[in-house]
């Protein structure tokens, strides 16, 4: 691959990087944007790597954000309030799989050496348009390979959430992961349980939502154990099959196939149990409580023939009827409910107690007395307008609440 004569360098970017180095700070810009617009991507969000410290950098620049900085990482603020994150020039003097200690005053060469692969170890002058690529990543780029920086093994060790960016930029490019790089993902696997939920969930969320195929994806996750570590609820609910069998692959088509890249809702369709799962990866309360319905009501198909059925289940499943359409699209099952549905909202029929043309209100007035009866009347009703939506009338309902009312009146008195 042959390096192009200039990047498309923001303005704002340069204008940090020109101020740094009419300083005598040497600015490079690295990281994902270099990798991105050199395979033809756009390239978001340069960062840049600098020979100024922290506090250097604070005194050239009046507004800045401390993002990072026990690493070395300020995010300095343009005239547009856009951040753009900048970070000294560092190697690392210890790590424990999860947190290095760094030590600044280190080379632009020390600090790509550090770096965790080598299609992102390349580095870009925004003013003298100068390359760095001491790793071959052009090269790796155009082999379509991920390839480690130096040792594999060495590289996951100082941080093991490596792994999974491995899998991600592999299901992200296309690209292979190369063999002694693979091998080390598989002997250093272990040590993805020290790793924070939060992290991980970033990584398995991204990656799904950007991968090419979430066969591939989960394949890297299955095959190298890190699915058994992090998800273990993701077995097949198809015939017993573990996930990575042939239940796992129709699944996953299927995902692929209707193009959904949700990532809680695939967590969701892969896992035994979306609420656990959801819970081990520190999802939030609201994506915990959606797995949960998501759990109880997968399966339970309406009779598409028959209106009244879906509109019953739309009631039943209530905010989960969405979620439920597009399992049911990668499932290949009930063929057409999400038409069905969009007739029923349409149609404006009632599904809810908020839908009733009747409040409790209006029961006390007819004479329900105040409490569970108001509500249980309620519910009767709903289920009357869902077999009939025409009788959803003020009228029409208070005369049924009165012959409900009638009716166990008579039931108390025998």
């Amino acid at each position: 691959m042959n390096f192009p004569d200039a990047l498309p360098i923001p303005d704002e970017v340069r204008l940090i990087a020109e101020r740094l180095e009419h300083a005598g700070f040497e600015t490079w810009c690295v990281g994902g944007a270099i990798r991105d617009s050199l395979l033809g991507y756009e390239g978001k969000d340069f960062d840049l790597a600098t020979a100024a410290t922290p506090a250097q950098m604070r005194k050239l620049f009046k507004r800045t954000i401390p993002v990072g900085i026990e690493h070395g990482t300020l995010a300095i603020l343009d005239r547009h309030n856009k951040p753009h994150e900048v970070t000294t020039f560092r190697k690392d003097v210890k790590t424990d799989g999860r947190h290095a200690v760094v030590e600044f005053g280190a080379s632009l060469n020390e600090d790509l050496a550090r770096r965790d692969f080598t299609i992102n170890a390349i580095a870009y002058h925004p003013i003298t348009h100068e390359w760095r690529d001491l790793f071959s990543g052009a090269e790796d780029m155009e082999a379509t390979l991920i390839r480690a920086v130096g040792d594999p093994e060495q590289r996951f060790r100082e941080d093991y959430l490596r792994i999974l960016r491995a899998f991600r930029f592999s299901a992200r490019l296309g690209f292979e992961i190369e063999t002694a790089t693979w091998d080390a993902c598989n002997t250093c696997v272990a040590g993805l349980q020290h790793l924070s939920a939060e992290r991980v969930r970033v990584e398995w969320f991204r990656g799904l939502e950007g991968c090419r195929a979430a066969v591939e994806f989960v394949a890297c996750w299955r095959e190298s154990g890190a699915l058994d570590i992090w998800l273990p609820e993701a077995v097949g609910r198809y015939g017993g099959r573990a996930v990575g069998g042939e239940a796992e692959g129709s699944l996953l088509e299927g995902i692929d196939r209707v193009g959904l890249r949700d990532p809680v809702l695939i967590t969701c369709f892969l896992s035994d149990d979306p609420a656990a799962t959801l819970a081990r990866l520190k999802c939030s309360k609201v994506e915990i409580e959606r797995g949960r319905r998501i759990g109880k009501f997968r399966g339970q198909w309406p009779a598409l023939a028959s209106e009244v059925e879906v509109r019953r289940w739309m009631a039943k499943v209530a905010d989960s009827a969405d979620d439920l359409v597009w399992l049911a699209r990668v499932e290949g099952v009930a063929n057409g409910l999400g038409d069905a549905v969009t007739r029923v909202r349409q149609s404006g029929a009632p599904l809810t107690l908020g839908d009733l043309a009747v409040r409790g209100d209006d029961l006390k007035r007819a004479g329900f007395k105040k409490g569970p009866q108001v509500g249980q009347t309620l519910n009767a009703l709903l289920q009357i307008v869902l077999e009939d939506p025409t009788l959803n009338t003020n009228s029409a309902l208070l005369e049924r609440a009165r012959e409900l009312l009638a009716s166990h009146g008579t039931k108390r008195r025998d």
